[in-house]
């Protein structure tokens, strides 16, 4: 018998499972998605399963299940069933789809925290995190920068430097592998019951972070590349990990561009730290560009505010203002496409 309160499962999902029609079902928690099945875990053990039609068919991509959501399924033999309901999502990590303006696609869901790894290895890159540290606080996520492979020799005051607008919304932890005290204090950040995912570029060490918490390899890890002599790229799915006496971990195949999934950018110049300036403009709807009076601009000035950081602002307002506008178009054609159909089927029915 396997005790879900350490998966996560507390009073108010059970409550949430007695409202569905399937209640008297089994329940559990998605660990891994196949292409075409998920492992979910259950009291009664790893089950695994499929989807019924009429959830798979006629779905966008980001409402199908997803690492870490809790599901509803009928089991049809020891260790096979098929999922009849999903209950609803908390603190879910998006991103935009690749190559997409408002296609967004799921990361994981009912997440506590969520680690950005960059290594020291050159692959420091504050613009980076700030994207990542925005979709996750967004999420109602708390966001924590790691640093991994601090036994390199890296300039720790640069960094610090260069991070230091991010510090009161961000705890930030420098790890290595080589370092025990530093995974310790990694593990420590993580009570039982939380569930944490890892995310950042490809070849940070994300896995091997993993492996280091979990005190035994769980993940599959890769030698340092002989050409780039940075860490080759090896998570190709999400998935989920046990503590032991600790949380659930998820680790995540590296991304080259983490693109936002954002409808409303109105906490970005808290999080960057800008607003303290921002409540100082003459005009409450400043847009910080070019009004008379604003005192971001004038920050930027006296060189109080770093211009990078009010550049990042811009572009990820921008980019957040992108997405929020296709995504309202599309839900207006699909809402057009809907009624369509709908009167389709009324003439459909009178003959």
């Amino acid at each position: 018998m396997i005790n879900l309160n350490i998966y996560g499962w507390n009073d108010k999902l059970n409550q949430l499972k007695q409202e569905s029609i399937h209640k008297s079902l089994y329940h559990g928690r998605i660990a891994i998605v196949h292409r075409t099945c998920y492992e979910v875990v259950s009291e009664n053990g790893l089950f695994q399963c499929e989807l019924t039609g009429n959830k798979m068919f006629g779905k966008p991509d980001f409402e199908l299940p997803c690492v870490g959501d809790w599901v509803i399924f009928q089991p049809f033999d020891e260790s096979k069933g098929i999922i009849v309901d999903l209950l609803p999502r908390e603190r879910t990590l998006y991103r935009r789809k690749s190559g997409t303006v408002a296609d967004k696609q799921t990361i994981a869901s009912y997440v506590d925290k969520a680690f950005i790894v960059q290594s020291l290895d050159d692959n420091f890159n504050v613009r980076r995190a700030e994207r990542f540290i925005f979709q996750i606080i967004e999420a109602k996520i708390k966001p924590i920068l790691v640093f991994n492979k601090a036994d390199l020799v890296f300039d720790k005051e640069g960094i610090m430097e260069a991070t230091k607008h991010l510090v009161d919304q961000v705890p930030m932890l420098f790890t290595s592998i080589h370092l025990p005290h530093t995974i310790y204090q990694l593990r420590e950040t993580i009570a039982e019951g939380e569930t944490v995912v890892f995310v950042g570029s490809s070849g940070v060490g994300k896995s091997s972070l993993v492996n280091s918490l979990c005190d035994i390899p769980r993940l599959l890890t890769s030698e340092i590349s002989s050409s780039t002599g940075k860490g080759k790229h090896t998570s190709t799915r999400r998935e989920m990990v046990l503590m032991e006496r600790s949380g659930v971990l998820i680790d995540t195949p590296g991304v080259r561009e983490f693109g936002m999934a954002i409808e409303d950018a109105g906490s970005l110049a808290e999080i960057l730290d800008i607003s303290d300036y921002s409540e100082s403009c003459r005009f409450k709807n400043c847009k910080h560009m070019d009004e008379p009076g604003c005192a971001v601009l004038e920050a930027i000035n006296n060189n109080t505010l770093d211009r990078k950081v009010y550049e990042s602002y811009l572009k990820l307002r921008k980019e957040a203002w992108h997405f929020s506008t296709s995504e309202h178009e599309k839900r207006k054609r699909e809402k057009s496409f809907s009624k369509i159909l709908e009167e389709v089927k009324k003439r459909k029915s009178n003959f």
